[in-house]
């Protein structure tokens, strides 16, 4: 299949399987202006040799159907189309693919657990394809660990009336690199929850997109982002509404501390003429904790009908608030403490939302261990 005739929009104009398709990124284009090219170590050029590996362990509940099954299986590309090389290079690369299939009407008993562990040596290349179908609910974990430099695309197929949850944690060693595209198509009345945790990784940069394939599609985005000295976390998400009376809600946190810590945030919202009463709304806020950290955070609203039930945007980046400092210094709280409680209240409000305890409480831990730095 090569480039699309008619263009997705203005903010995303590519969707191809066709490697060729695409030109190696030079870091001039507006998709790759923010990603220090440098350091991602071949995927983006096709100078990376495939001799590593990544190891794929699933811990499924009993409801749910495992498959290790090779390129040529029929199921897979038909949910997301790659929107930029690295994906395409991805798509075109990976020897097998694991799909994690949720029966009609099942309600799963347990998170199902998707630990992929990189084994060092050489770039890797994966697939995840996630088919949940009708009245169907499901909770994955994607647990990514270990070192690697990895590139890989993750299909989320929400069927009619389903709903998904998706915790996705980036908890890699300092030296890896991680490009991925995250997608999920909905359903007429399908609920997605996706919560975002980067933490590790020498450069991670994650695209989460949504598209919708019927009316009363609901999804909801949240991230949570902790940068430290020399890091490049990056996260670049699409909803595409293109059916009537569909929601979407971003909101993604981070906070940076150390010298050349980098967090980018770009978030595109698009709302087609066919996608009256759309209801949508997208936040990033950053949390700058010191000198020589940098944020940036661009928000896209693309309107192509006056019939919206309500859009917009919003992002902040600053330090922390004095007054909240203050506040609690008067209280005697010492300045660290106080400091730690405020950023800790600035991130924890998210990581709440997360209902799988166990994940939560880890979160948490490895949030007050960046915190103790």
């Amino acid at each position: 299949m090569g480039l699309n005739e008619k263009p997705l929009s203005t903010l995303h104009e590519k969707a191809s399987y066709d490697l060729a398709d695409f030109e190696v990124p030079a870091g001039r284009e507006e998709a790759w202006r923010f990603t220090p090219l440098s350091r991602l170590k071949g995927l983006h050029d096709g100078k990376a040799v495939a001799e590593g590996h990544v190891k794929v362990d699933v811990d499924a509940a009993p409801e749910v159907t495992v498959e290790t099954v090779g390129r040529d299986d029929p199921r897979l590309g038909k949910v997301y189309v790659p929107a930029d090389r690295v994906s395409a290079q991805a798509f075109n690369a990976f020897e097998k693919a694991t799909v994690l299939t949720v029966a009609r009407e099942a309600v799963t008993s347990k998170p199902t657990v998707v630990t992929l562990t990189g084994a060092g040596d050489g770039a890797a290349y994966g697939h995840l394809l996630v088919q949940v179908e009708p009245m169907a609910e499901a909770v994955i974990v994607l647990d990514h660990q270990g070192s690697a430099v990895y590139a890989d695309n993750v299909e989320f197929a929400v069927g009619d009336g389903a709903t998904l949850r998706v915790v996705s944690l980036q908890d890699w060693q300092d030296d890896a690199v991680h490009v991925s595209h995250h997608h999920a198509r909905l359903g007429r009345d399908a609920t997605f929850r996706s919560f975002v945790v980067t933490l590790g990784g020498d450069l991670v940069r994650l695209s989460p997109s949504v598209s919708y394939d019927g009316p009363g599609g609901d999804a909801d985005l949240t991230g949570v982002y902790f940068v430290d000295a020399g890091q490049h976390l990056e996260h670049r998400l699409l909803v595409d509404h293109s059916q009537p009376n569909c929601k979407s809600n971003v909101d993604y946190r981070g906070a940076l501390q150390g010298e050349d810590a980098h967090a980018v945030w770009i978030g595109d919202v698009i709302i087609r003429v066919a996608a009256e009463g759309t209801d949508t709304y997208e936040l990033n806020r950053n949390l700058i904790l010191t000198d020589g950290a940098r944020a940036d955070s661009v928000p896209n609203l693309e309107i192509l009908t006056g019939e919206v039930a309500g859009a917009g945007h919003a992002s902040t980046s600053g330090r922390l608030d004095d007054e909240h400092l203050f506040y609690l210094q008067a209280r005697g709280i010492p300045y660290d403490e106080a400091r730690r409680l405020v950023i800790r209240g600035f991130l924890g409000q998210l990581v709440e939302k997360i209902q799988i305890q166990e994940i939560r409480d880890r979160v948490m831990a490895a949030l007050e261990a960046e915190l103790a730095r």
